[in-house]
């Protein structure tokens, strides 16, 4: 049970009812974050602009090393609402879920390739206490991905701290996406 309830359907303005139905279309069912964060009307805007152009401008990585990194920070942290999320997210995308049972032996999994070894490795040093980064990680990440690449990868992966560290806060859980108890958008 989330820190702060969600913010219900009946209490909601004009604004916010439409923004639970294109939620709703889009995954099934209102994400918690969103539902908690509607009690501050600015901050919701803030959120749903920002989680929209940060996905229209997420195009220069492949998919699956984008969505690993940020599945790797959500594990990182302990964000179990992200996990869930980010699984049901990966599973749309078509990608293979199964191997994210061993994203923890990443490093020697052939389940993983080299451009996604890196990707983790980096989200890795980024959701560490203290960050640790280092310049020789960025040069191969730039060499791999290219300029665009690598923001990207960085951004998103500072995008998920924030969203798992938020989540975790307020006490968000799993919210049945994975298992379809939340999520009944078909699979494309």
């Amino acid at each position: 049970m989330p820190r702060i309830p969600a913010k219900k359907t009946s209490e909601a303005g004009l604004f916010l009812k439409l923004a639970y139905r294109i939620a709703r279309r889009r995954f099934g069912a209102v994400p918690e974050p969103m539902a908690v964060t509607a009690h501050h009307s600015g901050l919701l805007r803030t959120y749903l602009v920002h989680e929209l152009l940060a996905e229209r401008a997420s195009k220069k990585l492949p998919a699956n090393v984008r969505e690993l990194a940020v599945y790797r920070v959500a594990t990182r942290i302990g964000c179990s609402w992200c996990v869930d999320f980010g699984t049901m997210l990966q599973k749309h995308e078509g990608l293979d879920i199964e191997r994210l049972t061993k994203i923890d032996d990443y490093a020697t999994s052939p389940a993983f390739s080299r451009p996604e070894r890196l990707a983790l490795a980096y989200a890795d040093a980024m959701s560490a206490d203290q960050v640790s980064v280092t310049d020789e990680q960025v040069a191969e990440l730039e060499r791999e991905f290219g300029r665009d690449g690598l923001l990207e990868l960085t951004y998103q992966i500072a995008l998920e701290n924030s969203r798992a560290r938020m989540n975790s806060a307020l006490g968000l859980v799993d919210q049945g996406f994975t298992s379809g108890e939340a999520c009944r958008v078909p699979l494309p």
